[in-house]
């Protein structure tokens, strides 16, 4: 397994798991990687350090040896303005197997209280939450598909949603 840093068109920073680097681009290609946050499938890898483990047999580093970096910092070449770089905190190497269970069962109880009050309006729900968001429909909750650019023109408009989450199941 490896483990990226991604980010998507909107600038939302994330991690995901993939069985090979080969595997993570040909989900890219599929359009099976999304943010989760808007759901943007127009996704990079981005900046990271990669998580090199120290031999047994050589000094540690404290933060004091370190020279701080001057303001000028080194030259690297870039073709456009560098990016404004995001701290990642490390990742455990394994989610214990109790909260997993716990958020998937959070999740999937979360999913079925939608689908048992609300309305399923399918590849109709950016219409039909413009609708209600404008008066122009019966206020209820619904819930259905949105594209990545229908989702982020509703943000735009101040039309409340919310992504659900593991909406859809991939092997990443």
């Amino acid at each position: 397994m490896i483990v990226f840093d991604l980010k998507c068109d909107n600038a939302h920073v994330f991690e995901a798991w993939f069985g090979s680097s080969a595997g993570y681009e040909e989900q890219k290609e599929r359009g099976l990687v999304e943010c989760p946050t808007c759901g943007s499938t127009n996704v990079s890898k981005a900046i990271m350090a990669p998580n090199v483990g120290a031999k047994s047999n050589q000094k540690s580093v404290s933060s004091s040896d370190i020279a701080p970096l001057t303001e000028a910092g080194p030259a690297v070449p870039v073709a456009a303005p560098a990016p404004t770089p995001t701290v990642s905190k490390p990742m455990p190497e394994m989610i214990p197997a109790e909260l997993q269970e716990a958020a998937e069962k959070f999740i999937d109880g979360m999913r079925k209280h939608v689908q048992d009050n609300c309305d399923y309006v399918g590849n109709e729900f950016a219409e039909e939450a413009r609708k209600i968001h404008y008066g122009e429909s019966e206020e209820r909750g619904i819930y259905g598909e949105a594209t990545a650019d229908e989702t982020a023109e509703l943000l735009e408009e101040g039309v409340e949603i919310l992504p659900l989450p593991g909406a859809r199941r991939t092997d990443a």
